[in-house]
C-alpha cells in the first residue's frame, strides 16, 4: 500500500546528457505514475523551461532543477539545487559558465582525437556538438560508435575518451551553492558518497565534507538514490539528521544513457518519508 507520493528529483533529458527530449520525459514521468518530479540536467535548465509549458492541471508536481557540476582543491561535487527563480542572474550566470567550460572542453577533446587518434568526424556533426546546450563525452562516443571508431559506447570511453586530458575547468562548489540560494533555491549535495571515477567516500571523510559544504550554505542530501546500498542509504540518512539537513530522492534517469528506470530510487513506497524529506516537500510546497 502507498503511503506517500512517488518522488523522483533526479533525472537528465538531451538538454544534457540523457537521451529523452523534455517532452519524452514528462510523458514517460506521467506513464510512471511518478507524483513529483524534478529535471536536472548538467549545467542547464533549458528542460524545465520546456516542460514547465507543457504541464497540464492534472500532472504530477514538478520543481525546477539543476545539477551543477563542480571541484575544488578537495574534489569533485555535483551540487544539485531546487525550487529557484529561473530567471535569477545567478543561475543565468552559472549556466552560461558551465556551457562556456563545455565548450572549451569540447573543442580541446576534438582537437585530441585528431592529432593522437587520427579520429575526425564531419563538419555538419562538429557543428551539431557546438549547437548543443550540454555537449560532453557522451556525445563523443554516440559518434565514434556511428563512424565506426568504437564498438560501444562503453569502449569508446575506455579506450579513448577517458584517456584525454583536458584542464579541469569547473564551477566551484561555493560559487553553485551560493547561486542556487540567490535564486531562491535550495542546494543539495547530489550522490554525496560517490566522487571522482570510482571513488567512495564514506565516514569521517564525508562527513568533513559535508560539514564543509554546510558552511557554504548547502540545506539538503540526495539521501536516497538508485546506485546506493542499504548501508550507504542509512548513513546519509543519519548525516541529514544530524546536521538538520533536507533529504531528496533521486534515480538519475538517463533515458537508454544509462539503465536506471524513472522512479529507482531505493525509496519504499511503503515505508515513511524520512524526516528531512518530508520537510522538503513541504517546505517547497510539492506536497
Amino acid at each position: 500500500m502507498k503511503t506517500h507520493p512517488i518522488i523522483d528529483l533526479h533525472m537528465h533529458t538531451n538538454v544534457s546528457d540523457g537521451t529523452d527530449t523534455p517532452e519524452e520525459l514528462l510523458s514517460h514521468v506521467r506513464a510512471a505514475g511518478i507524483d513529483v518530479f524534478s529535471v536536472t540536467d548538467h549545467d542547464a535548465i533549458a528542460a524545465c523551461d520546456r516542460i514547465k509549458a507543457q504541464l497540464r492541471q492534472d500532472d504530477p508536481r514538478f520543481l525546477f532543477g539543476v545539477e551543477f557540476s563542480c571541484k575544488d582543491a578537495c574534489g569533485k561535487y555535483h551540487i544539485l539545487g531546487y525550487g529557484y527563480s529561473p530567471d535569477a542572474p545567478s543561475i543565468r550566470a552559472v549556466v552560461d559558465a558551465g556551457h562556456a567550460n563545455r565548450l572549451k572542453k569540447l573543442d580541446l577533446r576534438l582537437e585530441q582525437l585528431k592529432t593522437e587518434y587520427g579520429i575526425t568526424f564531419p563538419n555538419a556533426d562538429v557543428e551539431a556538438l557546438h549547437a548543443l546546450s550540454n555537449p560532453g563525452k557522451p556525445h563523443l562516443a554516440k559518434l565514434m560508435v556511428r563512424y565506426g571508431r568504437a564498438e560501444t559506447i562503453k569502449s569508446a570511453f575506455h579506450t579513448v575518451l577517458n584517456r584525454l586530458h583536458v584542464p579541469d575547468l569547473y564551477t566551484r562548489p561555493e560559487d553553485a551553492i551560493r547561486a542556487i540560494l540567490d535564486a531562491g533555491g535550495v542546494p543539495v549535495l547530489a550522490h554525496p558518497c560517490f566522487g571522482d571515477g570510482d571513488q567512495l567516500i564514506l565516514g569521517a571523510e564525508l562527513e568533513d565534507r559535508v560539514r564543509r559544504l554546510i558552511g557554504f550554505g548547502l540545506s539538503g542530501l540526495e539521501g536516497c538514490y538508485s546506485g546506493y546500498t542499504d548501508i550507504l542509504r542509512e548513513q546519509i540518512l543519519a548525516l541529514s539528521e544530524a546536521f538538520d539537513l533536507y533529504v531528496t530522492a533521486g534515480s538519475d534517469y538517463h533515458g537508454s544513457n544509462k539503465l536506471i528506470p524513472l522512479a529507482d530510487t531505493g525509496l519504499s513506497p511503503d515505508a515513511p518519508l524520512p524526516k528531512g524529506m518530508l520537510r522538503f516537500l513541504q517546505d517547497l510546497a510539492v506536497l
